[in-house]
């Protein structure tokens, strides 16, 4: 379907947003991370879930994270969108060395609207979603009636995945909710 926009108009996706950190001071790294994306030209926080402390998943001998889940409404492309995010944990001072190891900042588009997306360096919805409960748990919070593309209901991934695994959530930490 041809979508025409008249003169001055964008279309506005709602997409999720997974922020990580266990490096220095956790906290004010997921805040000034959700500072510069609403800093962010095309880009508008509309919900934070709470913050959770975290076991690490995949590389486990390295210090608990914080997480949380935005949603955002963007006018970006996903693929900017990711150039977008990448560029704040750059500013940040994230130093990719090695896979899942300890970040100052850690930003996974998590959803893209309704779509899936699979190219070189974007996949949407996040290939590990289905089995990060640290990310479906806060997702849930601030979206309870999630779907994946296809209909796959968030909630009952998290069902699935907490009757079989452990949920890797410790506990919830705070709420942190945007001031309009």
């Amino acid at each position: 379907m041809l979508v025409m926009l008249a003169a001055g108009e964008s279309f506005v996706t709602t997409a999720y947003l997974g922020l990580g950190s266990n490096l220095g001071d956790r906290e004010k790294n997921l805040a000034t991370a959700r500072k510069l994306l609403e800093a962010t030209p095309g880009i508008r926080v509309t919900q934070a879930s709470s913050v959770y402390i975290t076991a690490p998943w995949g590389k486990t001998d390295q210090d608990d994270f914080l997480n949380q889940v935005l949603a955002i409404e963007t006018e970006l492309a996903a693929g900017e969108l990711l150039e977008a995010v990448l560029n704040i944990e750059k500013r940040m001072g994230r130093v990719r060395q090695e896979r899942w190891g300890p970040r100052l900042i850690d930003i996974d588009i998590i959803l893209f609207g309704r779509e899936t997306i699979n190219t070189g360096n974007l996949t949407v919805p996040h290939p590990y979603l289905k089995e990060r409960a640290f990310v479906l748990i806060p997702l849930l919070e601030i979206a309870p009636t999630a779907v994946l593309p296809g209909g796959e209901s968030v909630r009952a991934i998290l069902e699935n995945l907490t009757k079989n695994t452990e949920t890797g959530c410790v506990k919830k930490v705070t709420v942190l909710k945007l001031t309009n």
